[in-house]
């Protein structure tokens, strides 16, 4: 169980299509544009994310941080959103990401699906699954 609370629950502000643009403009600047300082904007103060690298986490930072050092070692990240599905308060992403080891120089990429809570217009919660890296051609 996750030590850390939720934040509350609240009207997402938004209509489903535009949860949906929402998430895949967050994708783009986020990952593909290298913006990760959109998480402060995108993000709320008390975001919540549960599968965080290094472990659940609270605020923007964290993702943050986290994008950045993924650019570092994958500087061509790219991540391509194949579907989003939304209901409620929340839209699932289903992913593609590729990228090349810049220490390696090889190829690779992973999928994963994540799920974004709304509420007020901002992101309060993700939960994310990836596979491994696999290296390709």
């Amino acid at each position: 169980m996750n030590p850390l609370p939720a934040p509350p629950k609240g009207d997402p502000g938004m209509s489903l299509e535009e949860m949906k643009k929402f998430v895949k403009n967050h994708f783009e600047d986020f990952v593909n544009r290298k913006k990760p300082e959109v998480a402060l904007a995108n993000f709320s103060a008390d975001f919540l994310d549960h599968d965080e690298p290094l472990g659940p986490q609270v605020g923007p930072e964290a993702a943050m941080i986290m994008m950045k050092a993924a650019h570092q070692k994958w500087p061509d990240l790219h991540v391509t959103v194949e579907d989003l599905v939304a209901e409620g308060d929340k839209v699932v992403a289903r992913n593609t990401w590729r990228a090349t080891n810049a220490a390696t120089g090889k190829k690779i990429e992973f999928h994963g699906f994540v799920m974004w809570r709304f509420a007020d217009r901002k992101i309060v919660e993700r939960w994310a699954t990836i596979t491994e890296p696999r290296e390709i051609e």
